[in-house]
């Protein structure tokens, strides 16, 4: 039996949790979510019109009593503009969970690692359930770990980039550094990447533009889903060793010559 998915106080039904950014309407987003079986979905604030009387939200396109709301920081570089952020982001959506997010360069979208360590600090001193966003570092990772993030969520390669994992080495070496949950965030871009990503260990995927960017969202949204569950499968089944050389199907032992 695989144990669930935990993070914070809440209980996953799904190992991925998808976005809410690029989808061409509210209603082929909406239409990915249910075909994505996705159990948590998360939402940058910074992005997102909170007040429903100024008219259509996409808020308004989630069912609060089927997804768990995760809201995120995307588009802080500055410690401080991501706990602000996080604090407007329990204030609006009722949550002490954040996915934190605290951006070093506009390039890249690469992480601000020494101000994403601060910022974690000061918001689980705050009562906040942290996500913390991160690179594919494991001294980092565990450092998060021992500020009180309840996850670390390194990524596979550039958001948006859908190259898949870059460096397998580094998630396996983070799995072996923390004892939280390992969500891969970023760099997704097709159902085999998030399969190897949950072949290799981890017990999550995030992804949004993998899903939204592609040409069928929803039929995507579906294949994620098929590949983080076969992914996880592989995972706990135990793959073969890795041989040099071939090795009979049929064992010739006792075969009579």
């Amino acid at each position: 039996m695989d144990k669930a998915l935990v993070i914070g106080d809440t209980a996953l039904t799904s190992r991925l949790i998808v976005g809410t950014g690029k989808y061409k309407t509210f209603e082929i987003m909406r239409a990915a979510h249910e075909a994505s079986g996705a159990h948590m979905v998360t939402v940058a604030i910074r992005r997102v019109n909170l007040d429903r009387s100024k008219g259509e939200s996409l808020l308004d396109y989630i069912d609060l009593k089927r997804y768990t709301l995760l809201p995120n920081t995307a588009g802080c570089y500055t410690a401080e503009d991501a706990i602000r952020t996080a604090h407007l982001a329990r204030e609006a959506c009722r949550t002490d969970m954040i996915k934190l997010e605290v951006i070093g360069d506009e390039r890249t979208l690469l992480p601000d690692n020494e101000a994403l360590l601060e910022a974690t600090r000061a918001l689980v001193k705050e009562g906040f359930v942290v996500m913390p966003y991160t690179n594919d570092d494991p001294i980092m990772a565990k450092k998060l770990e021992d500020a009180g993030a309840a996850c670390v969520m390194p990524l596979a390669a550039p958001i948006g980039s859908g190259m898949g994992v870059q460096n397998r080495l580094n998630i396996q070496f983070i799995l072996e550094s923390v004892k939280v949950p390992v969500i891969v965030d970023a760099g997704v871009g097709t159902a085999s990447d998030a399969a190897i990503a949950m072949e290799l260990g981890v017990d999550g995927v995030l992804m949004n533009t993998a899903i939204a960017g592609a040409q069928d969202p929803v039929r995507m949204a579906h294949a994620m889903r098929l590949a983080v569950e076969a992914g996880r499968e592989a995972f706990l089944a135990g793959r073969i060793p890795k041989k040099t050389y071939a090795t009979a199907s049929s064992p010739l032992e006792g075969v009579v010559k």
